[in-house]
């Protein structure tokens, strides 16, 4: 794509780059539009990406993004507080819930081991979730992460750190393919793992 005509044109295209999976034709078509919505419409969106960026917090609990300092999962005393289930991050949180069969607690962990990439465990929220295990009232474990390396990894390193606790640490039932990010996951098969959740080994 040849160089603006307005270095301001050019820098917003720049910034709509910076997000993942967006090239410079589409960072252009997105700039286009927010400049033929108007200057209220435009006002509106930055707005919310302000409020994202300045007031948007992590549950004190289980990591996962809120607008309090306790989510809404986390304070919600018809969960069951004694099931955790283990996350990537928030993306399996949504489509967990939106399956409806689950209705105990989250903890995310904000990515997966992975050597290649520079992110260790110390890099995961693994050491608050062993401290809530810690803390008693923790009948269940379960590790639904990503059956692919990274996944894999994570989930046998933190059963290794769990594995002397009296708690049941499972995983996902069979059904999310070998090497798919859990994300991919359509919401009856992923509801049907965690219904028929297996004990981890």
């Amino acid at each position: 794509m040849k160089d603006f005509p307005s270095q301001l044109l050019e820098d917003a295209v720049t910034a709509f780059t910076s997000l993942p999976g967006i090239g410079r034709k589409s960072a252009f078509r997105m700039t286009l539009h927010l400049l033929r919505q108007g200057k209220t419409q435009t006002e509106q969106f930055l707005q919310a990406l302000t409020m994202l960026n300045e007031k948007v917090q992590y549950c004190e609990c289980c990591h996962n993004i809120s607008d309090t300092p306790l989510c809404e999962i986390c304070s919600d005393s018809r969960r069951d507080h004694s099931t955790i289930c283990v996350v990537e991050s928030i993306k399996e949180v949504l489509l967990i819930e939106n399956t409806s069969h689950f209705h105990g607690v989250y903890h995310v962990l904000g990515g997966l081991i992975s050597p290649m990439n520079g992110i260790s465990p110390t890099n995961l929220q693994i050491d608050s979730l062993v401290q809530r295990v810690v803390k008693g009232g923790i009948n269940e474990i379960i590790l639904a992460l990503s059956p692919n390396i990274e996944g894999e990894t994570t989930a046998f390193y933190i059963f290794r750190k769990l594995r002397d606790y009296n708690i049941r640490i499972t995983t996902l039932a069979q059904g999310v393919s070998v090497g798919d990010d859990l994300e991919y996951a359509d919401e009856v098969t992923l509801g049907r793992a965690i219904e028929n959740r297996i004990n981890y080994k």
